[in-house]
């Protein structure tokens, strides 16, 4: 997989790109990763991205010349035929999820728009971006930070980035629930124990703890998930007798 990140700041990325599980991907070449200062493409002397937005009012825009020649020439650059998915990093777009990352590291190259100042010129929305993407609902300074949270959660889920390649299958979300609890050794550590079924060896046993856990934990914690989720009957019939013991 190929990204490009369009940004003013493009140190921002040097210690993400190069650092843990993104930089041994990159060095394994399953993914590139690629920092542009847009500035570059401006066009005119001064090389100037933004302007004072028509109508009046406050802060700057982004215009479009600069971020549609970017991409157009990364696109001319790569040249595979295949259209890539061009990402606005926007407070306004769609809530980032474990299922979009999931759709988006099934692509071959993504371009990644991040915006300062106080918005992008609209055209740059409609006629060439094809997703937006939020990762809250809050403002940040510019569209740097969102974007290496997206970059992060996709990479990790191209074959080969994660040494267990099961990690990324049973994490929180990728099943519809929230993962189960996690132990490790010493079995006792300050007369706290770790549950019996886990050293049972009993493997069937371990597996359907997990999925109760992960089941209470989700109950708990984020029930709108349930509503979701892929559950059996049994399953649903279960939950309910726990609803009706707390009402």
């Amino acid at each position: 997989m190929r990204v490009d990140v369009l940004t003013l700041f493009p140190e921002m990325f040097d210690g993400v790109f190069g650092a843990s599980i993104l930089g041994k991907a990159q060095e394994k070449g399953i993914v590139s990763l690629n920092a542009i200062n847009f500035r570059a493409y401006s066009g005119n002397k001064h090389n100037t991205v933004d302007d004072y937005p028509y109508g009046g009012g406050g802060g700057m825009v982004l215009k479009a010349e600069p971020v549609f020649s970017a991409v157009e020439h990364l696109m001319e650059q790569v040249g595979t035929g295949a259209r890539p998915r061009v990402i606005l990093m926007c407070p306004q777009g769609e809530t980032f999820t474990q299922q979009k990352a999931e759709e988006l590291a099934k692509e071959e190259h993504l371009i990644m728009i991040c915006g300062h100042y106080e918005g992008y010129d609209e055209r740059i929305r409609e006629h060439l971006v094809t997703d937006e993407l939020s990762i809250g609902d809050y403002v940040l300074t510019g569209g740097e930070l969102p974007a290496m949270v997206v970059i992060d959660s996709v990479a990790r889920l191209l074959p080969g980035v994660l040494g267990n390649e099961t990690s990324a299958v049973t994490d929180s979300y990728s099943t519809g629930l929230l993962e189960h609890p996690h132990y490790t050794r010493p079995a006792v550590f300050r007369d706290m124990e770790v549950p019996e079924v886990l050293i049972s060896g009993h493997h069937s046993r371990i597996e359907a703890w997990r999925r109760e856990q992960s089941l209470l934990r989700t109950r708990s914690r984020r029930p709108d998930l349930l509503e979701k989720a892929e559950l059996t009957a049994k399953e649903r019939k279960w939950l309910s007798s726990l609803d009706k013991q707390q009402s």
